[in-house]
């Protein structure tokens, strides 16, 4: 009966449904919000490069 009275395993099984639930909560967040990331405008670094180019050479 000493087996039932063993409590060792019991932090790493909390921990685990702990991190479990931050994944679930994660990919919800993502499926929410997934319209919104979709349609934002990608970086553009040419063109990004070029406006910073244009900015520094005009006085």
């Amino acid at each position: 009966m000493n087996f039932l009275k063993d409590e060792m395993g019991q932090g790493s099984a909390e921990y685990i449904l702990i991190f479990g639930g931050v994944i679930v909560l994660s990919i919800l967040s993502l499926l929410i919000y997934r319209q919104y990331i979709q349609n934002f405008n990608p970086i553009n670094a040419a063109q990004d490069l070029e406006n910073v180019r244009n900015n520094v050479a005009s006085p």
